[in-house]
């Protein structure tokens, strides 16, 4: 994978961090020093979860190398799809709620961590089964950091009242997913 398609898969996985630090700033009027740690904790989650799907897909790879691409094409296409769908639908007001209360902040922002890093999990096993550990972990890497920096913006557009096309993004984001999945397929059936 090249770093521009790591780029991109990053960008793709962290819209819901995009959306849900901005919700979260614009709900709680959150300092700049706590939306930093929103931040560290997003980027942390968005790091391991996909680490941790990757050295799934590792272990699994001897056993499913016949498949592997037709796996690692299906897990990109329905994630990819589901946010697609997510853009399409209409929704009502937002789903995020301001996490309050310092004893709770910390506990909050791995909760909302851990939500926006599940698709991560599934796309690691994708890449866990296509790619060696040593290129997953530069590619994990790449993620936690562009997520890191998106979730700094969207606390910063929160904080200026600045709306998130969350739809949109949603719909940019699941295309690039079913594009990365469709090339490793493409790679496999044609070029190996």
């Amino acid at each position: 994978m090249s770093f521009v398609e790591a780029l991109l898969l990053a960008l793709a996985l962290c819209v819901d961090t995009l959306v849900v630090s901005s919700a979260t700033a614009l709900r709680s009027k959150m300092s700049y020093r706590r939306g930093l740690l929103l931040a560290l904790i997003l980027g942390f989650c968005q790091f391991v979860f996909p680490l941790v799907g990757a050295l799934i897909g590792d272990v699994a790879r001897a056993f499913i190398e016949a498949v592997d691409h037709w796996i690692a094409f299906g897990l990109l296409a329905f994630i990819g799809g589901r946010m697609i769908w997510e853009g399409t639908k209409v929704e009502g007001e937002g789903d995020v709620k301001a996490v309050e209360g310092r004893r709770s902040l910390v506990y909050g922002y791995f909760l909302l961590g851990v939500a926006t890093s599940i698709d991560g999990l599934a796309v690691g096993i994708g890449l866990g089964l296509d790619n060696p550990l040593r290129d997953v972990l530069w590619i994990v890497t790449t993620i936690g950091v562009v997520t890191f920096l998106v979730a700094c913006l969207g606390v910063y557009l929160g904080k200026r009242n600045i709306p998130v096309p969350e739809r949109t993004a949603n719909i940019i984001a699941g295309v690039v997913l079913i594009g990365l999945g469709a090339k490793i397929l493409i790679e496999h059936l044609y070029f190996t």
